[in-house]
């Protein structure tokens, strides 16, 4: 691949963890340590079974798989305070994004977020790397409640930014969100994380393209 590829597009559209932000293993130290603060052992498919479910949604499902007796808002709320000094000072940048965020404003692309996360910890992620007036659209597990694969979060970036989605291209590193790039009709770029290198035959199989890193595009 290399730059003459994003011709095709009018807009980029990131997933945040563990495609614009190298995040992924964060969450699920954060997991175990929340339900260990009610004395309960994370189970071994809570990762398999939270992927791709909206900030709501996943705290949601906290509460009713663990019998949690404090709201849905007081889990996310304790979720965003756990992980907003890691958001500040630990998460990079994928390798070769802010390089290829920049060959993107060179050609005039739109960019956006579709994330599963929290409003206020994409906003700090990307304030802390100096990005976040970058994005013309930031769409949330908190704004869009029916998580991926659903593609209501890609459709409403796409909406807001005022791009069709077949001349959006997406980039995702759960299987789930490259189910909802694809759902929403948009060509979609698998991308390498550690946390899901097990399913990457199938991120290949349902992805248009699979990258490594960002430096093929710039």
């Amino acid at each position: 691949m290399n730059n003459r590829f994003l011709d095709d597009f009018e807009a980029v559209i990131f997933d945040l963890d563990g495609s614009l932000v190298d995040s992924m293993w964060m969450w699920k130290a954060i997991d175990c340590e929340y339900l260990q603060g009610f004395g309960i052992d994370p189970p071994k498919d809570l990762q398999k079974d939270i992927g791709g479910r909206s900030f709501f949604e996943t705290a949601k499902y906290f509460k009713d798989r663990f019998g949690l007796e404090d709201s849905i808002d007081k889990i996310g709320d304790d979720w965003n305070r756990m992980a907003w000094d890691k958001y500040t000072h630990e998460v990079p940048l994928k390798d070769g994004v802010f390089e290829f965020l920049s060959e993107c404003d060179k050609k005039g692309i739109k960019l956006g977020i579709a994330s599963s996360n929290s409003t206020e910890l994409i906003e700090q992620v990307l304030s802390s790397h100096d990005i976040r007036e970058r994005f013309g659209s930031i769409k949330s597990g908190t704004e869009i409640l029916k998580g991926k694969p659903a593609p209501d979060v890609y459709l409403a970036v796409a909406k807001e930014l005022g791009v069709d989605p077949k001349k959006c291209l997406v980039f995702e590193d759960l299987v789930d969100g490259i189910k909802a790039g694809k759902n929403a009709g948009m060509t979609v770029v698998a991308v390498s994380d550690d946390y899901s290198r097990h399913s990457d035959d199938l991120k290949k199989e349902l992805a248009d393209y699979y990258i490594e890193d960002y430096w093929g595009f710039v």
